[in-house]
């Protein structure tokens, strides 16, 4: 099977030739600069300039030869874009280690910390000393919110305004042509499967804007208030995600959505709020994009979420991701014998709280051979580790997580 067969066979929950594997192909599977840096020098590549590749969380760029070395099958649609030297400025990493930003998000030094601004020069992101990537540090409607404001809000929200490549393209018909061409260009160049992150973000959106303890209490005191918010919120994303898959849908295989919905300990939000909030909503974001590409949908979902499970499936979901199994109800066995035949589970390959980064690297096949054994029966299962690789994750214990997969496959 060429990589893109063998992911689209998982997703359809038939046995690929081998498990796929997934590694950078989205912004929540990817991995730290800083420990990217030390995985090149470990495994004894050649020196190169380390991209930034997702400005808020660090996470780098990683190269073809360590997708190649891994057997990755997947790849974001924003690598197509930014690869030109001219779109890359120079920075340094929290571990002094040099490296290089998009242009458009080159953090400025305003004291002892570093910072990013929106375009109307508001701070709305920091990394203070010590920290290792940007702490959102301003809510637009944290305490007065406009609702006909939405767009705007956006602009002065650090998830939303700081921009990844493709990064800021020229508006209107121009910029669409250049994203189509990038994508046309990159599925020319590769049998990957090509990921496409849209976002279209509900819950998240609101605790973006209002913040998270905010955008609760306006679920459950205010559920008007909270509907008409949504409902301009789905509008927004409605409009993008037709523009989005008409200049793109052909091109890409997977469209990623996100909204993490759960926390260590289960879901944000009782089953019944779901339905009431955001189950429709989500139905049809993702049903449009069915309709109007042949593409399958995946949610990045963090946290604990089993109960939300069968809403999600309803509701049209392909695949989930990370698939935390460190969490309340994510028994990775218990979830592959409920749900196994309806969802594919991408993540759960690696436990990244307490194995990754602190076991030895046997430790870490043995662990990942388990989750291997478990998740990996009749398709439904695409290799990740559970969300991106951090700083503190030594490079030994990389290798030895991909190593594992190889041996397996």
């Amino acid at each position: 099977m060429t990589s893109r067969e063998r992911v689209l066979a998982a997703l359809n929950h038939r046995q690929p030739d081998r498990v796929p594997v997934d590694f950078s192909g989205h912004r929540s599977s990817g991995i730290a600069a800083i420990t990217y840096a030390k995985l090149r020098k470990y495994l004894g590549l050649r020196e190169k300039a380390i991209r930034v590749y997702d400005p808020i969380q660090q996470l780098a760029e990683v190269d073809e030869d360590v997708l190649g070395l891994f057997g990755v099958d997947t790849i974001e649609l924003g690598r197509a874009f930014a690869r030109q030297e001219d779109s890359w400025g120079e920075w340094i990493l929290p571990d002094a280690t040099p490296c290089k930003m998009p242009l458009w998000a080159l953090p400025e030094r305003k004291g002892n910390e570093w910072i990013l601004r929106s375009k109307s020069g508001r701070v709305f992101g920091r990394m203070p000393p010590g920290a290792l990537y940007f702490e959102q540090s301003y809510y637009p409607f944290a305490e007065d919110a406009d609702l006909d404001a939405v767009p705007e809000a956006m602009q002065e929200c650090l998830w939303t305004a700081v921009a990844s490549p493709p990064g800021p393209l020229i508006s209107g018909e121009k910029g669409r042509e250049l994203f189509r061409q990038g994508a046309r260009w990159l599925r020319q160049h590769t049998d990957r499967a090509i990921i496409a992150l849209f976002g279209g973000n509900l819950i998240e959106l609101g605790q973006f804007l209002f913040c998270h303890d905010n955008f609760l209490m306006l679920l459950a005191a205010e559920p008007q208030k909270a509907h008409a918010f949504l409902d301009k919120v789905l509008e927004i994303h409605l409009e993008s995600l037709t523009r989005f898959m008409e200049d793109v849908g052909k091109f890409v295989d997977i469209v990623v959505f996100g909204d993490d919905l759960g926390t260590q300990s289960g879901p944000q939000i009782s089953p019944e709020m779901y339905r009431e909030f955001f189950k429709t909503r989500h139905a049809e974001m993702w049903h449009l994009a069915k309709r109007l590409a042949e593409v399958k949908v995946m949610l990045h979902c963090c946290g604990g979420v089993r109960e939300l499970l069968p809403e999600l499936i309803e509701a049209g979901l392909d695949a989930i991701n990370p698939v935390q199994i460190t969490c309340s109800g994510m028994d990775a066995a218990e979830l592959k014998a409920e749900f196994g035949s309806e969802i594919t589970f991408w993540g759960g390959g690696c436990d990244t709280r307490e194995i990754l980064p602190k076991a030895a690297p046997e430790e870490v096949k043995t662990h990942v051979r388990k989750q291997l054994e478990i998740l990996s029966p009749g398709g439904g299962f695409v290799f990740q580790q559970v969300h991106n690789i951090l700083a503190d994750v030594p490079p030994e214990n990389v290798a030895a997580m991909f190593e594992a997969v190889k041996d397996w496959n």
